[in-house]
C-alpha cells in the first residue's frame, strides 16, 4: 500500500475507535504514534507543539480524542461556562491543534492525510442530549471543509468520519445499559443493517481516506452508522 513506511499520529488511542484505527494501520506498514490524555493534553498548545515536536514530521494525522468528559445531560440553563467549555476543548480545539502542529510538514513534503472523527451527533442531535457534544462535533465537520480548501493546494486531503452507536468505551457501554431493553431494542430497530457499530467499522473508514484510493476526494463527511442516518 502506498502508506506503508508513513508516520502517523492517532489521538485517543487509550481504548475503542483510536486503538483499532491505530492497530489497523500499523498493520498497513505505517508507524504510529499514539497518544491519549496521559500521554499529552491535547486541549493544551504547549503540550501539544512539545508532543509534535518529539514525534517528527508526521505524514498521517487521525483526531479521534474527544467524548463527553464524563458529563451527562443538563437543561441548557444549568450548564456552565466551564462544563462547555471541556466539552468543546476536548473535541474541536484538540482538532484545531493537532492540525495546526502536522500542516507545516505536510505542506513542505507535499503530501498529507487528515481524518477528523466527528460523531452521527454533529449531524443531526446527540442521544446523550450533551449541547456542547453536538456543537463540537458539527464544529469538526466545518473545520473539515475549512481546511480541506486551504490545505487541498499543497497535496494535504483532509476528511471527515460521522461514527454511528459504536460499543467502544465505558463512556457508550454505560449509555447503552442506560437504554434498558427497551431502548436498546428501539435504537438497534433505527439502524438499517441491525447492529451496534464496532471499533473496526470505523478504522476500515479511516484505511480507506488515508489510501491512494481517495486520492481526489477531500473535504467530505461519511456516516459510518449501519444506515442509521437514514431514519
Amino acid at each position: 500500500m502506498a502508506v506503508n513506511g508513513r508516520a502517523a499520529v492517532v489521538t485517543g488511542t487509550a481504548h475503542g475507535i483510536g486503538s483499532a484505527i491505530a492497530d489497523l494501520l500499523e498493520a498497513d506498514g505505517v508507524r504510529v504514534h499514539r497518544v491519549d490524555k496521559d500521554t499529552a493534553d491535547l486541549t493544551d498548545s504547549a503540550a501539544v507543539g512539545a508532543f509534535f515536536a518529539g514525534v517528527g514530521d508526521v505524514d498521517i494525522l487521525v483526531n479521534n480524542a474527544g467524548g463527553v468528559v464524563g458529563q451527562t445531560h443538563h437543561p441548557i440553563e444549568e450548564i456552565t461556562d466551564d462544563a462547555w467549555s471541556a466539552v468543546v476543548a476536548a473535541n474541536l480545539t484538540s482538532t484545531f491543534l493537532c492540525t495546526r502542529a502536522v500542516a507545516p510538514g505536510m505542506k513542505r513534503r507535499g503530501w498529507g492525510r487528515i481524518v477528523n472523527i466527528s460523531s452521527g451527533a454533529g449531524r443531526s442531535v446527540s442521544l446523550t442530549g450533551i449541547q456542547a457534544y453536538a456543537s463540537s462535533k458539527a464544529g469538526q465537520i466545518g473545520f473539515t471543509r475549512q481546511m480541506a480548501h486551504e490545505l487541498g493546494p499543497f497535496g494535504i486531503t483532509v476528511n471527515c468520519i460521522a461514527p454511528g452507536f459504536v460499543l467502544s468505551n465505558p463512556t457508550t457501554v454505560r449509555q447503552w445499559e442506560s437504554y434498558g431493553e427497551q431502548g436498546q431494542s428501539a435504537l438497534v430497530e433505527g439502524i438499517a443493517v441491525r447492529r451496534l457499530g464496532r471499533p473496526d467499522d470505523i478504522a476500515n473508514g479511516v484505511r480507506f481516506f488515508v489510501s491512494e484510493d481517495s486520492s481526489w476526494i477531500t473535504g467530505q463527511t461519511i456516516s459510518i452508522d449501519g444506515g442509521h442516518a437514514l431514519f
